[in-house]
């Protein structure tokens, strides 16, 4: 029987249509003659929905009773008896009550698949169980049920059923979504659209990179390996040379010019780990082409132009960036075509880019010839074993052996010579097998005790001798030279990880590098001196009156020396240096870090507490202003009258003046209880705080009632982190305004909530609202949005209100409300010094208490 096929219908958030969606293209299958059955569908109170589920079958669900709750599922085995052509199935990643078949309803979808039945289900992008914890970051709420990304992926159809955030928070206020009582919360919180548009872009890179690797997928099984130029890939090939950054920036602009376009920079590494690269440069290059938007890439292969081609092929890539050979003359044409050349060649329709850079070579230039790779006493004791074991082994064969024996006695040189090879290398085995050959010849082979030789074949035999003794001498050496790479790379890459482990494991990078380098080379002590000659980290002892070495860390311009003492042997070999470069460059960027977070968090000081100033001094100017006038100029009325002046326009012209002097003098005191200036600045003091009795008390001080203001705040919210006063001053605002603004038959909402680890307290009032083009407009100085008389507007201002918010570390934001009106959200960071709040009982009380003095 063939296996069902499955569709999956993908959406960013609930309410996009998924459902909606599957239920009309049952419809439209049915129509077309289609056996189709719904086996589990959930509209969740959606007529329109529930509407689609006319005239198709509906199998009826399976009862399960759990802890004494009746509860319903889809049955399975109702929809295998039944074994429709196309069964419908919501929420694919539904977990399902304990005592059914399968946990998840994912895994009764396999069932139902092997069956042989097509299967259309519905999921959202945050079950994605790879995209679990984006989405938590994104939105501040941990998915508890999710689904395999293979369950997802293994789909012959996934479709995007898209729905514009905005278009989404319609429905939302529409009540097309939710319940009326659920609008309010979910629009301040999950559905708030910048969370809903980092989902739809979520969704919709998702779907991308399941194509993209479909597509590669398709290319691989049909044999295709010529490049479907989909979108712009832009491959960068590195050695770790100076010219990398310039090809990096090339490759980026290349990549530019096309929308989607990729970079991706790839560095060719031997097997051996002999090919030369700066760790160092390399280290700086990869975080140029992160800094640009690409990634980086490592592979390993002794044809660099091969594996170059190959792994551009295996990304799909349409251009690839090399730069100009770095050989002088003489080196290109002793040794032939360069990597160029080759890649060229062998690209096909991949385009080359070839670019020149200052590092091209341009003058005649020998190459280098590589050391040995074993260490200068294991090539002298090879020697000295040759030497030995060459008179030990001929006086030995010279007394056993007779003369039918040659050919155990070349053997017996033979194997020597292979000795020498494994203990000293090449040269002592090379030395080895002449010397040898010529005691063969000189004592084995007629006529005996000369150098010549009688018998053609004997001289053949020797001539053969000598050059087998060579081959294995070099194979026996490059393995050996193979061998100590692969233990050298081993022990830099364990370096590097401790290295890295430390920093991640929460340890002060600077101080981590240092210690670690002084126990990776053995050292007495390592130190970190800052140009002015400040300590910045040490480890170990120094020696004293010796002369370390120093290491410059900063580039391009040092800013302190890396000395190290007490270094083995006085010096480094070059494997050392190049692990001490990669050492030096993370110093360098772990310096830079620290000095950036220091220099943010003092910014960071001196932006909160300018906010606040300027705010406050927005305020003052703005709410000073109009009361004084309006004071002079009742009392300039007063005094121009004179005793013309009739008692009713005196009497009004004093209550004028009384009511903006009164309005003056509670203005600079709230300022006063606010202030705390020191050479001009505002400082904010930080403490945990109960956002309950903080709307408690400006409810109180507004003098408002249950009449007015409805409260629903949260009995589990944590304590806020934020200055008291301050936050007390923002809410009276924004309740100002809001009961100023509201209705007289609809009460002001304050609500508290939390999301993540931020706070929220919402101030939601149903008066004429502000349209979302003049929202930015109300944070303005000055900006009364058509208040004009001399009773509103007197408190600290908006302008104020968001300083002192964004002060505390937290922000002031406006959003619609429902059916019309504002809701005003003050976010600040919970207090983890702080337990629970004290309840919103205590504010409900204080709320009681406030009306009762009002209505007397």
């Amino acid at each position: 029987m063939a296996r069902g096929r499955l569709r999956v219908l993908l959406g960013a958030a609930p309410g996009v249509g998924k459902t909606y969606t599957m239920l009309e293209e049952g419809g439209r299958l049915a129509a077309e003659g289609k056996d189709v059955v719904v086996a589990v569908v959930e509209t969740h109170g959606r007529a329109a929905t529930a509407a689609m589920i006319q005239g198709l079958e509906i199998l009826p669900r399976r009862e399960i009773t759990y802890r004494g709750v009746q509860l319903d599922e889809m049955d399975l085995d109702a929809v295998i008896a039944r074994h429709p052509a196309v069964a419908l199935v919501d929420e694919l990643a539904h977990t399902n009550v304990p005592g059914s078949a399968n946990e998840k309803r994912w895994q009764d979808v396999e069932a139902i698949l092997d069956a042989g039945i097509d299967v259309i289900s519905t999921v959202n992008v945050q079950h994605i169980e790879s995209l679990n914890d984006v989405v938590q970051q994104i939105t501040g709420i941990a998915q508890q049920e999710t689904v395999p990304d293979a369950v997802v992926r293994a789909a012959e159809q996934i479709e995007v059923v898209d729905l514009a955030p905005q278009a989404l928070r319609d429905r939302l206020s529409g009540g097309f979504v939710y319940p009326a009582e659920r609008i309010d919360a979910a629009l301040g919180n999950y559905f708030r659209l910048g969370n809903l548009t980092a989902l739809r872009e979520l969704a919709l890179l998702w779907l991308a990179d399941e194509v993209d690797s479909a597509l590669n997928t398709y290319r691989a099984q049909h044999g295709i390996r010529n490049t479907w130029q989909t979108r712009e890939r832009v491959v960068v090939a590195l050695t770790g040379g100076a010219e990398g950054e310039t090809l990096l920036r090339r490759g980026a602009r290349i990549a530019a010019r096309s929308a989607g376009g990729e970079l991706l920079a790839v560095h060719v590494s031997s097997q051996d780990g002999l090919r030369s690269a700066a760790p160092g440069a390399l280290a700086r290059q990869r975080a140029l082409v992160e800094s640009l938007g690409g990634t980086y890439h490592q592979v390993v292969g002794d044809d660099v132009p091969r594996a170059l081609v190959e792994f551009a092929r295996s990304v799909n890539a349409t251009q690839l960036v090399i730069g100009v050979s770095r050989r002088g003359r003489l080196s290109a044409a002793l040794t032939g075509p360069g990597i160029g050349a080759t890649v060229i060649r062998e690209s096909g329709d991949i385009d080359v880019h070839i670019v020149t850079h200052a590092a091209a070579g341009d003058r005649l230039a020998l190459p280098r010839l590589r050391g040995g790779a074993l260490s200068v006493k294991r090539r002298i004791l090879g020697f000295v074993v040759a030497i030995v074991g060459g008179p030990l082994l001929s006086w030995l064969l010279f007394a056993v052996s007779g003369d039918s024996a040659i050919t155990a006695d070349v053997l017996a040189y033979q194997l020597l010579v292979v000795i020498v090879a494994l203990i000293g290398g090449i040269w002592p085995a090379l030395f080895a097998a002449v010397l040898s050959g010529i005691t063969l010849d000189f004592l084995f082979v007629q006529p005996l005790y000369t150098v010549t030789i009688a018998d053609p074949a004997h001289a053949l035999s020797l001539v053969l001798y000598v050059i087998i003794a060579i081959l294995v001498s070099w194979i026996v050496d490059q393995a050996a030279r193979r061998t100590r790479a692969a233990q050298r790379a081993a022990a830099e890459s364990e370096l590097l990880a401790t290295v890295a482990g430390s920093v991640v494991r929460g340890e002060s990078a600077v101080t981590a590098l240092v210690g670690r380098t002084r126990e990776a080379f053995r050292l007495t002590g390592v130190r970190l001196v800052d140009r002015d000659g400040t300590v910045v980290a040490t480890d170990g002892e120094p020696v004293p009156g010796s002369s370390p070495l120093r290491m410059p860390v900063g580039d391009p311009d040092p800013r302190a020396d890396l000395e190290l003492h007490g270094i083995p042997g006085g010096d480094l070999d070059a494997s050392e240096r190049r692990v001490l470069d990669a050492i030096v460059a993370q110093l360098s960027a772990a310096m830079e870090h620290t000095d950036l977070a220091e220099t943010a968090r003092e910014v960071d000081a001196l932006a909160e507490t300018d906010q606040v100033r300027s705010a406050l001094l927005s305020a003052v100017s703005h709410d000073l202003r109009r009361p004084l006038a309006a004071a002079v100029a009742a009392i300039g009325g007063l005094r121009a009258s004179g005793p013309s002046l009739s008692a009713a326009d005196r009497a009004e012209l004093l209550a004028t003046a009384d009511e903006s002097l009164e309005q003056l003098s509670t203005l600079v005191t709230d300022l006063l209880d606010v202030s705390r200036v020191q050479a001009g600045v505002l400082a904010v003091s930080l403490s945990p705080v109960d956002a309950a009795d903080v709307v408690a008390a400006a409810v109180e001080e507004l003098a408002l009632g249950p009449a007015e203001v409805e409260l629903a705040l949260d009995p589990e919210l944590p304590a806020l982190r934020a200055d008291r006063v301050l936050l007390q001053r923002v809410i009276v605002n924004l309740l100002a305004n809001a009961h100023r603004h509201s209705p007289p038959d609809h009460r002001v909402r304050v609500a508290t909530s939390r999301l993540g680890d931020v706070a929220e307290i919402r101030v939601v009032d149903h008066g004429r609202g502000v349209s979302p083009e003049r929202q930015g407009e109300i944070f303005a100085p000055f900006q009364r949005l058509g208040d004009t008389d001399n009773t509103t507007g007197l408190g600290l201002g908006l302008a104020l209100s968001r300083g002192f918010t964004e002060g505390m570390g937290g922000t002031l934001t406006p959003e619609d409300t429902p059916g019309g009106g504002l809701t005003m959200v003050v976010s600040l960071p919970l207090s983890h010094a702080g337990g629970a709040a004290a309840g919103a009982g205590d504010a409900t009380d204080a709320l009681g208490g406030a009306a009762g003095r009002r209505s007397a």
